[in-house]
């Protein structure tokens, strides 16, 4: 489901209350960005839900990309390997740096607003710093210049 629907409103807020009193909607696990590169570049949602009883809580779990990964690309995408973080946690959920839940509560105080964002950081963010940034931005800009220079002689301009 992609992040659109979680947080839309109108027919979306009646869909949604509708599925939360009509069904237990248990987890919701938060996919990393880019998971279905090139063919669509939101953000997806996986939904798990039984039906027969109303909801009461909902876990969230936000699946990290793998270290080094930047985002998942047309060569690289998901691999079933990534999914075990989440398969170790199903069965003895626990609030961690990934997972957190939400009460049905604060659910309706948000008029059924499904986007909850991690309030437990999630994956550490590491930042590179700008003057290694722009050295590197320096060095493509000059390969891209040595390029253009040859194409320039080669094609006698």
């Amino acid at each position: 489901m992609p992040d659109g629907v979680l947080f839309g409103e109108g027919v979306s807020t009646a869909v949604k209350k509708k599925l939360l009193a009509e069904c237990s909607v248990h987890t919701i696990v938060r996919l990393p960005q880019g998971v279905f590169n090139p063919y669509a570049g939101v953000n997806t949602n996986l939904v798990f839900f039984e039906k027969g009883q109303p909801t009461k809580e909902i876990w969230y779990y936000q699946l990290p990309l793998p270290e080094g990964l930047k985002q998942y690309t047309k060569n690289r995408g998901i691999t079933d390997a990534e999914f075990d973080p989440v398969r170790k946690w199903w069965n003895k959920r626990t609030q961690n740096n990934f997972a957190w839940k939400v009460s049905i509560e604060e659910i309706e105080k948000r008029n059924y607003n499904l986007d909850f964002k991690n309030p437990n950081g999630g994956a550490k963010v590491k930042h590179t710093d700008p003057k290694q940034i722009l050295g590197e931005i320096r060095a493509k800009e000059k390969a891209i210049s040595g390029l253009v220079s040859g194409i320039v002689k080669f094609i006698g301009s």
